[in-house]
């Protein structure tokens, strides 16, 4: 069942109209309302599909698959991806480049027709892809490994390795295409390029290693990023000499950070997971003006094309939630696939005079997942999501409210209360903010709920004295 309860601009920073006065910074004409043919775009990380959204309806179209859920995913002789986890776009939006991480991939995919025009394979645990502002190159960071993969998005052959601090886990282009901006997610560092050289030319120290995300202003002034680890957003100057600005703690399991020319003003949107938040920001004071709940680990999340609209994908709920920007409210939830990470919102993805449904297929197992709370007293702390794969279920929770770096244990008990055997699922260690993401696969569902005829269990998380300290509600 489905409880009922989006990366920086890149190639939208020249894919969308200029503001008048200043054509080569402002990507959103907020004079050009969304359109039937803009489209947005979720990397579903445990059935292994790109989901295919309306904007202007708010419906999924359908999921484009590009592999096969657990176990099928395990044979020797599998050849679908694994893990389709980020996505970038062409500055004229007719293509995606979507990285699946388990695969070691980059999926080129036609947005008119939905259909793979090329898989390059590259180096280990790709994380996201982006196409140079000028679309002459595409930029990869292998996130296990210590490069940059430069693919030609013709060839689509790797032509060049740009090296990295160990770990780099994203990039971003200023909107003028000049500096590369690279974050690390191993390493305190983040490092800039010279776009047309390919030459290192700056280094700024991380407040901590683990840095999933990088954001740019449309004004090319300023440089976001978010810390996952310590639960922090970064923000640095995007000229030389990149000097830090400001450190803001926006909370546990902070994931994203988007940018968005609102009618109030240029906002950032960042998405706290261990929250279940969307914490907004002015980019000028750096004042916080809302904080949207959305459910369940909001992950990614990506601007509209006239800034009216922010989009934001439900890690733990398989949903995509619209933001409304002026009045930082949602207005509409769209279910779409498993685990969704990665979120782009692609204006005139699609040409006019064709439909842009062709070769999308339905949901099917990848829409029946089951939300669980674990809770401390009174309060819920805790999301788990079981995401079915048909034979089993990938669990994976979001968990807060623990002693930083201490080590806990998810466990499956006998009784409601928390007493009785305890059976362990997974052994994870809290991070500086008291978080983590913790993941198992198994029949956990039916365990759980006690299908077929099985004792029922409970989840629970117990610390390394054996004391539950946050049970399923």
């Amino acid at each position: 069942m489905k409880t009922a309860h989006l990366l920086a601009p890149l190639a939208m920073l020249i894919a969308a109209p200029a503001l008048a006065g200043d054509p080569e910074q402002a990507p959103y004409d907020t004079h050009v309302p969304a359109s039937h043919r803009d489209r947005v775009y979720a990397a579903e990380q445990f059935s292994n599909t790109v989901s295919v959204s309306d904007p202007v309806d708010g419906t999924m179209l359908g999921v484009i698959r590009l592999g096969d859920p657990q176990p099928q995913n395990f044979s020797p002789l599998y050849r679908g991806q694994v893990l389709v986890h980020g996505i970038g776009f062409a500055p004229d939006g007719q293509t995606l480049a979507v990285v699946s991480i388990g695969s070691n991939s980059v999926t080129f995919i036609d947005t008119a027709t939905n259909t793979v025009k090329h898989t390059t394979y590259i180096g280990r645990s790709p994380h996201e892809a982006f196409y140079t502002p000028d679309g002459r190159e595409v930029w990869v960071t292998v996130r296990g490994e210590d490069y940059i993969s430069v693919l030609d998005p013709v060839s689509y052959l790797e032509t060049a390795r740009l090296p990295t601090p160990g770990g780099p886990g994203m990039m971003m282009f200023s909107p003028d295409g000049k500096y590369g901006y690279v974050c690390s997610s191993f390493n305190p560092e983040l490092v800039v390029y010279d776009v047309a050289s390919h030459e290192q030319i700056g280094s700024v120290e991380q407040p901590s290693p683990f840095c999933p995300n990088i954001a740019v202003t449309p004004d090319g002034r300023q440089v976001w990023y978010t810390l996952k680890d310590i639960g922090k957003t970064v923000v640095i100057d995007a000229l030389p000499p990149f000097d830090t600005i400001t450190v803001l703690d926006t909370g546990p399991i902070t994931n994203h950070v988007n940018i968005a020319n609102t009618r109030e003003g240029m906002m950032a949107y960042v998405t706290v997971g261990g929250l279940n938040e969307v914490k907004v920001f002015r980019t000028d004071d750096f004042s916080q003006v809302a904080t949207i709940p959305v459910g369940h680990l909001p992950h990614g999340v990506w601007p509209s094309g006239d800034g009216r609209s922010v989009f934001v994908g439900l890690e733990n709920d398989d949903q995509l939630v619209k933001i409304d920007t002026d009045t930082n409210q949602v207005v509409a939830t769209i279910p779409i696939g498993q685990a969704p990470q990665a979120v782009v919102y692609v204006p005139n993805a699609v040409p006019e005079g064709i439909s842009g449904t062709d070769n999308l297929a339905p949901l099917g197992v990848a829409g029946n997942s089951t939300s669980l709370i674990l809770a401390h007293g009174d309060d819920d702390i805790s999301t788990v999501a079981l995401f079915d794969q048909g034979l089993v279920q990938v669990l994976q929770g979001s968990v807060t409210g623990l002693m930083p770096g201490q080590m806990y244990e998810l466990v499956l008990v006998e009784n409601a209360d928390g007493s009785g055997a305890a059976e362990p699922i997974a052994s994870f260690k809290a991070n500086p903010a008291g978080g983590a993401i913790v993941n198992a696969t198994g029949p956990i569902r039916q365990i759980v709920q006690g299908d077929g005829g099985t004792v029922r269990r409970y989840l629970a998380i117990r610390d390394a004295t054996g004391t539950i300290v946050q049970l399923q509600r």
